[in-house]
């Protein structure tokens, strides 16, 4: 998007340095991962992981409120511990999902509730549909990585699905319908 700026307004920009704009984040793809787990019948806890992902975050450390945050990976890169679990997941049962199609997250609003903890609300994409859900997040740190000595930040964030909100509730309630997400990520500064 271009942004035509008269002088004056141009002169207002370059008065306020106090005003940091976020800076770009992307995710370190190997420090990140999205870990599920559901109730199977009663009798014990399933669980699944996606990893391997990749998104970016807009960080503003002085005014969290003022980031963002979008992520995609695709559906197949679900991991069950088990290929004939894996291979139902992706049947007509429950996602029938094609080798591109994606699982997106994009941030709307960031409400800050603490010194390191902010509601992070956003649009995700499941299965063709699009619902509004909050996700609880910490800021676990922000400084420079020991190894990378570049600025870093690694986020924690919790959330509950319900697979029929998604078309995925197959089975339910006898596979409950509730879905528990946690979320752990780690990002770079962008160059």
């Amino acid at each position: 998007m271009k942004i035509l700026m008269t002088s004056a307004a141009a002169m207002t920009l370059l008065a306020a340095p106090a005003f940091a704009a976020p800076e770009a984040y992307t995710l370190d793809s190997s420090h990140s991962q999205i870990v599920f787990d559901y109730n199977h019948l009663g009798f014990s806890t399933g669980m699944g992981m996606f990893s391997g992902f990749e998104g970016t975050i807009q960080f503003d450390q002085e005014d969290p409120a003022n980031s963002s945050v979008e992520v995609a990976f695709p559906v197949r890169s679900m991991m069950t511990g088990w290929e004939a679990r894996f291979e139902h997941f992706m049947s007509a049962d429950f996602f029938g999902a094609t080798e591109d199609e994606m699982v997106t997250f994009k941030s709307t609003a960031i409400e800050v509730t603490g010194d390191n903890t902010a509601l992070i609300t956003g649009d995700l994409t499941l299965n063709d549909v699009t619902k509004s859900v909050v996700l609880d997040a910490k800021l676990n740190q922000a400084a420079d990585h020991p190894m990378e000595g570049k600025p870093w930040a690694g986020f924690d964030a919790t959330t509950t699905l319900l697979r029929s909100d998604y078309n995925v509730g197959q089975f339910a309630p006898f596979v409950s319908d509730e879905v528990n997400v946690k979320i752990s990520i780690e990002a770079m500064k962008a160059e």
